[in-house]
């Protein structure tokens, strides 16, 4: 259905089959020239730790960290390290209140939890969820 509103949006009238792809000749995985990037949905909690890394039941790979404006604690990164799946958490510490953490998971599981936790209720118990993007 069209509203009055997205109907006064422009629409391209180029032929997609007629643009090329980005990146290599398969193109695999890439996005054709004028689409729009999908946005994989975003979770942020905030947890009271003393530790920055919350055991959540999933193995991470640490593959980047880097000082953020307005706050002493670095910014951490992390990938799923399950083959094919693509899930990234950022981990930082609050600079007003150094006890609370904030990870913000980037995606979703491919696969189930890879290592059962017997503290996994009394983690979540202790999560609020801080903003959803």
């Amino acid at each position: 259905m069209i509203t009055g509103l997205e109907s006064n949006i422009p629409r391209s009238t180029s032929n997609h089959d007629d643009e090329e792809e980005e990146g290599d000749a398969a193109g695999a995985g890439k996005k054709k020239t004028g689409e729009k990037k999908s946005r994989k949905p975003k979770y942020a909690f905030q947890t009271r730790s003393q530790v920055d890394i919350l055991d959540d039941g999933y193995r991470w790979r640490k593959y980047g960290q880097k000082a953020v404006k307005n706050n002493k604690f670095p910014r951490s990164y992390y990938r799923c390290t399950h083959q094919g799946c693509n899930v990234k958490k950022q981990i930082q510490r609050l600079s007003k209140d150094e006890g609370v953490v904030v990870t913000t998971y980037e995606g979703m599981h491919s696969h189930p939890i890879e290592k059962s936790t017997d503290n996994f209720e009394h983690i979540l118990s202790q999560m609020q969820i801080y903003t959803s993007f």
